[in-house]
């Protein structure tokens, strides 16, 4: 039970991202911050509110000579952040929204198969791989034809980044599993102070003096690192710990879902009837994947 309490709560903050970017950004508003700005400025103050956890809990950083640890917290903050949001806004320009998420969204396909190849405790089976399926085409159901037609019109290089971008979230969570015990504070800060520092050169690309944004913006961004990028990420690794990198990975499927839900209440976004069968999918998909066979007692033990 807490697996799926901890499912749910991240799934909520991961897709809570996307209205709280929204605001960060302004659209409908009067005012905004640019890209350039709003992840740093997330990132930033997430690794300062993990930070000031770590602090307080007395926990410490790997020592310096742990080269396996600071290779795996590298290699997170560098694959999870910096080179997956780079190649999405890069082939951004130029595809759909739904195009971009509905490649994200095979990210838990790539997981599931590289746990089943690397772990002996996430081995696929049937069940699970049923599960993984179904979800997947729960997202697509989601995101509807608009989507698939993007295909054939996209630019094949934009298609080539945002495949790059998903196999780099496929492999972060699968360097996060594989990782050398770490608490989940510790690993948290320390991924989330590289993501952090990688992404700092990226304010001095936008000229300060013609920013228009306001204390609401601002607020977005807040939100964003204290959310997402700092609770989300705690929940992240401790969910890994707990249940797998499948299991976690399937929050890719939950949160369109409750993201559209979210558009749905706050910006009076209309859904369409496939959000209903996409949510039946998608659910029925990621309880399957998780009573699937071998990974969930594996995984815990």
């Amino acid at each position: 039970m807490l697996d799926w309490l901890l499912f749910a709560g991240l799934s909520v903050i991961w897709a809570g991202a996307y209205p709280l970017t929204r605001l960060a950004v302004g659209k409908g508003l009067d005012t905004g911050l640019p890209p350039q700005w709003v992840l740093p400025g997330r990132l930033c103050i997430g690794a300062v509110f993990l930070w000031t956890l770590l602090l307080a809990s007395r926990k410490h950083l790997p020592p310096w000579s742990d080269r396996r640890r600071w290779l795996t917290i590298a290699g997170m903050g560098i694959v999870g952040s910096v080179i997956p949001f780079f190649f999405i806004t890069t082939a951004q320009q130029t595809v759909s929204s739904s195009l971009a998420a509905l490649y994200t969204a095979a990210s838990p396909v790539f997981v599931a198969i590289g746990a089943h190849l690397l772990f002996a405790g996430e081995r696929m089976t049937a069940r699970t791989g049923i599960g993984v399926v179904l979800g997947f085409v729960g997202v697509g159901v989601l995101f509807g034809p608009d989507a698939a037609q993007g295909l054939a019109s996209a630019d094949v290089i934009a298609q080539v980044f945002l495949l790059i971008a998903t196999l780099s979230y496929a492999l972060s969570t699968l360097i996060a599993r594989g990782a050398p015990p770490m608490e989940a504070i510790v690993f948290a800060a320390s991924y989330a102070t590289v993501s952090a520092l990688t992404s700092i050169p990226l304010v001095f690309t936008i000229d300060a003096a013609a920013v228009d944004a306001s204390w609401v913006n601002w607020l977005g961004v807040l939100g964003l690192g204290i959310g997402s990028s700092g609770i989300g990420q705690i929940l992240y690794m401790t969910l890994i710990a707990r249940a797998g990198a499948t299991f976690v990975s399937l929050s890719g499927y939950a949160i369109p879902v409750i993201s559209a839900a979210f558009g749905w209440v706050f910006f009076h976004e209309t859904q369409s009837w496939n959000a209903v069968f996409a949510f039946i999918l998608i659910l029925g998909g990621v309880w399957l994947a998780r009573t699937g066979g071998r990974g969930r007692s594996a995984a815990q033990r």
